[in-house]
């Protein structure tokens, strides 16, 4: 049988951080809450889903806080390792709403389209003949009550950044005349601390991303 494989690139919202009252530190949902495992499991025999999270990752940034969190400088080797891909998602755009980065949603929708052109010229991987895969990008769903103090501060004036990813992302993907999913058409950040998902948040994520990976490998 082939099996189609699907990369799932993203940040804290793929890695499974479970929201916490006291934001950090914190735990992360098993496997098959995840949205990818319930990704997964909605897609059924004859797929393979990959998860390529890491929490606070940004688009194409470097944070000045951590050396590892710019997704542009990790995505092409995590293309080459998972060698061949049928599909990459790529979720991010929720970290480079911070304070410190002082991004406009252009500017993170110009960072999202580094990583969407990545994926469509990563064919050949090293040493290899396997063609590029299709990508899909997801916007995240707009920022919501945010509790803690430093979080507030870490976020200020992300609310409405966030709440206009969709749009910029929407745009940049009909010019690139690549698959766009909008998140927050179907679960909100919700979560206790105003940023992350709960676990029903993950259950419909995942669903809704099986039905438009379904569409999209047609």
């Amino acid at each position: 049988m082939t099996v189609k494989t699907v990369m799932c690139f993203g940040d804290s919202l793929t890695w499974g951080w479970v929201p916490a009252d006291g934001t950090a530190p914190t735990t992360r949902f098993a496997p098959n809450v995840r949205w990818t495992g319930v990704l997964a499991a909605a897609l059924g025999d004859g797929w393979a889903v990959i998860e390529e999270g890491l929490s606070a990752r940004t688009t194409n940034v470097d944070d000045p806080t951590d050396p590892r969190l710019n997704g542009a400088a990790h995505l092409p080797m995590a293309l080459a390792s998972h060698l061949p891909l049928d599909l990459v998602i790529l979720m991010l755009g929720t970290n480079d709403t911070k304070a410190y980065f002082r991004r406009t949603p252009f500017d993170i929708a110009t960072g999202m389209s580094v990583l969407a052109a990545q994926v469509l010229g990563s064919a050949g991987g090293v040493g290899t003949v396997y063609p590029a895969p299709k990508v899909l990008v997801v916007a995240p769903p707009p920022l919501g009550s945010i509790p803690d103090p430093w979080f507030q501060m870490t976020f200020d004036g992300g609310l409405e950044k966030s709440q206009r990813l969709a749009e910029a992302y929407r745009a940049l993907c009909a010019y690139m005349k690549i698959p766009f999913f909008d998140a927050g058409s179907v679960i909100t950040t919700d979560g206790s601390d105003g940023v992350h998902f709960t676990e029903p948040n993950n259950r419909d994520l995942g669903v809704a991303l099986a039905d438009e990976v379904r569409r999209i490998m047609v």
